[in-house]
């Protein structure tokens, strides 16, 4: 029988296997940043260890970082103690880190990829979920908690159990205005929330190989919005070509050699998955999220679930939900009025994800009751956005692009959205009170939330472009 990508990477990996029980299972690569290590770096200190493996953890910081003047001290006292206590960390233990002022800084799953960090074959792991994002490079990447943080710092491995595998397919041409955000939130909308729990997926299909690696990075970001351990996309001549020549990848011979490892991981052709899904692109239309979870998609010309249309044991949660966002069962979400748009996160804050913003709003006006802010991912991504002219460009239609951070996908530092405000994000999350106190978010592509800015409510992009 032939294997899956997964375990082509799996078994590269294990140490040690523990009869019935997990397997010891290196890591790669370790990113951290400010927000889950503290307490990692405090227990490594009381025990009296060291970082096992300096030269393969990458830090950065993100999460708390203010997004406008970047070279003030930080305002709120927990976030800038926690970057503070990041660059203290990461001087006690030999760390190499790319904080604020850095030319590299960035959300940790932008930079790593830009910089030629991330690649094929790969273990990644990092203090946060959305880590699944490397896996659009042929890695197996996965979120993982404090303690798990101090255990690869100390060891440079994890126990961990093998999971279940699904392959979901997506076949056919996309439909004008439908972009990889939309091809996401559409799995998520068909399988819920927790559809792929206790399952790795590898993204396969001809919608899938055409689309671009930032593109590729979106859908395998958001695989853990199912309930999904990691995502993952087998590596191609896309893959080859956005690594090549970046900072970190591999040069010369070592780039030939490298390659043509990369070239064998793939899912052979008769690989067998615990469970396999077929979705049609055509079938798919923008998305919009209307509830407090990212399975509460519709697309765009579509309607809020009736009650009648709900599972009798989930209608409590879902008449929370629409209650919190002040919306109502069977409502079109197309004209809602919107107050605050969003386009960053480490789901659509790349440089991809920032052209299609400018050469869709050059030579227009955003709605005088919006407030935009555009958040790049790195300051990789800022300096190309000034090159280029896309920032004359958003500053001409009234956007802000502010400088590198999470920003308002969650409440974690100055950018949050005003309770009772409607924010269409291009983030990850819509959960209750992640973009702030009271926030009501909807989750869209880049385009879609670019359309809002300029009408001023949910719109179908499809009917201006």
């Amino acid at each position: 029988m032939g294997k899956t990508l997964f375990d082509k990477i799996w078994d590269r990996h294990v140490v040690k296997t523990i009869p019935g029980g997990p397997s010891v299972f290196y890591i790669d690569k370790h990113f951290i940043h400010e927000v889950t290590s503290p307490q990692a770096f405090k227990g490594l200190q009381q025990r009296g260890l060291q970082v096992s493996r300096p030269q393969q953890v990458v830090a950065t910081a993100d999460h708390n970082v203010p997004t406008i003047d970047q070279h003030l001290p930080i305002k709120e006292e927990l976030s800038r103690r926690q970057v503070e206590q990041l660059k203290k960390n990461c001087a006690d233990f030999g760390i190499e880190l790319y904080g604020l002022g850095h030319p590299f800084q960035g959300i940790v799953h932008v930079i790593g990829p830009e910089l030629g960090i991330t690649r094929p074959g790969m273990t990644i792991v990092c203090g946060d979920s959305h880590t699944s994002t490397h896996g659009a490079f042929g890695t197996i990447a996965f979120g993982i908690g404090t303690s798990e943080v101090e255990m690869v710092l100390a060891t440079q491995c994890l126990m961990q159990a093998k999971p279940k595998l699904m392959r979901i397919n997506v076949e056919g041409s996309l439909n004008k205005g439908v972009f990889s955000k939309d091809i996401i939130l559409y799995i998520i909308s068909q399988i819920s929330a927790s559809g792929a729990t206790g399952y790795a997926v590898e993204y396969a299909g001809s919608a899938i190989r055409n689309l671009s690696m930032e593109a590729r990075m979106t859908i395998c970001n958001m695989s853990i919005e199912m309930g999904a351990r990691c995502g993952m996309i087998a590596p191609d001549d896309t893959t080859f070509a956005y690594i090549k020549g970046r900072k970190f990848a591999p040069q010369g011979e070592a780039w030939q050699k490298a390659e043509a490892d990369w070239r064998t991981l793939y899912s052979d052709a008769d690989a067998v998955f615990d469970r396999e899904l077929h979705i049609r692109a055509e079938d798919i239309e923008p998305m919009i999220t209307y509830g407090t979870n990212p399975g509460m998609g519709i697309g765009v010309t579509g309607h809020i679930p009736e009650l009648g249309e709900i599972e009798e044991r989930e209608k409590p949660s879902f008449e929370k939900s629409l209650h919190y966002m002040g919306l109502n069962p069977g409502e079109y979400m197309k004209g809602k009025k919107v107050d605050y748009v969003f386009i960053g996160s480490c789901t659509n804050s790349r440089i991809e994800d920032l052209r299609m913003v400018a050469s869709f709003v050059k030579g227009k006006k955003k709605a005088d009751h919006v407030e935009v802010w555009v958040v790049p991912g790195s300051r990789q991504v800022e300096k190309q956005a000034v090159d280029e002219g896309i920032n004359k460009i958003f500053e001409d239609a009234g956007f802000f692009l502010r400088q590198p951070g999470c920003s308002a996908c969650l409440g974690m530092n100055e950018d949050k959205i005003p309770a009772g405000k409607y924010c269409i994000s291009t983030s990850n999350r819509n959960f209750e009170g992640r973009q702030g106190p009271g926030a009501r978010t909807m989750l869209a592509s880049p385009l879609t939330a670019a359309a809002a800015a300029i009408t001023g409510e949910i719109t179908d992009v499809r009917e201006l472009i």
